[in-house]
């Protein structure tokens, strides 16, 4: 599957008008067990509203009412005057890691999924983007994870990969990162099933002493 956002993002989205109530918007979270809702005006997303962002909403009158009267006001409240407007979005065609990359800087939780004709299309969130991870990772095919320092040129990771071939192993996932990492220097990140395990690792362990390796 490609990993772009349209592939893994959620096709039903539901939304809320900016005029409808507050009150209305936590019901419609609860119901549909949602932590976010994308407003829209005419059709348009003009903002986001969170679970976080209606607890926080209080009305400047808030400390000298009782409880009726608050609900009373929050009913009257519409959920333009709670959201966060003009929030972040971004195109079906974009690739996941960007959508981890503008999660991370920006803090955000959500995003709303929006067409090149500003139609609405979805909504991804980070747990998708944590199911991705899994699933380059492999983590759910179990199997023998091996992570160690290699030289960051070409080909480095090959006699990796040969050793576990030479030997039976079938690679379920392979990862790189440089975070952290050595200059001159990356973390080949290898899971893989199946073959001479135990040849794998003693040829590993030889020629890698620095690897760390979770069976």
């Amino acid at each position: 599957m490609a990993m772009l956002v349209e592939n893994w993002m959620h096709r039903e989205v539901i939304t809320i008008d900016a005029h409808a109530s507050v009150i209305d918007a936590v019901h419609l979270l609860k119901e549909n067990k949602v932590r976010r809702l994308p407003v829209t005006k005419n059709g348009k997303v003009v903002g986001i509203v969170t679970d976080r962002d209606l607890k926080d909403f209080t009305p400047s009158r808030a400390t000298t009412l009782d409880i009726y009267e608050l609900r009373y006001l929050l009913s009257k409240a519409k959920v333009e005057d709670a959201m966060t407007p003009d929030p972040v979005t971004v195109k079906p065609d974009l690739p996941i890691e960007n959508v981890a990359v503008i999660m991370h800087e920006k803090r955000i939780s959500g995003l709303p999924v929006v067409a090149d004709n500003g139609d609405l299309v979805g909504i991804i969130t980070e747990s998708d983007v944590f199911e991705l991870l899994v699933a380059l990772s492999g983590a759910k095919t179990g199997g023998t994870r091996i992570c160690l320092p290699i030289e960051d040129k070409s080909g480095s990771a090959k006699d990796v990969v040969d050793i576990l071939r030479t030997h039976g192993g079938k690679i379920e996932a392979i990862l790189i990162n440089y975070e952290g990492v050595a200059d001159g220097y990356r973390d080949l990140i290898v899971r893989f099933q199946g073959g001479d395990t135990q040849a794998i690792l003693d040829e590993i362990r030889a020629k890698y002493p620095n690897a760390s390796i979770t069976e």
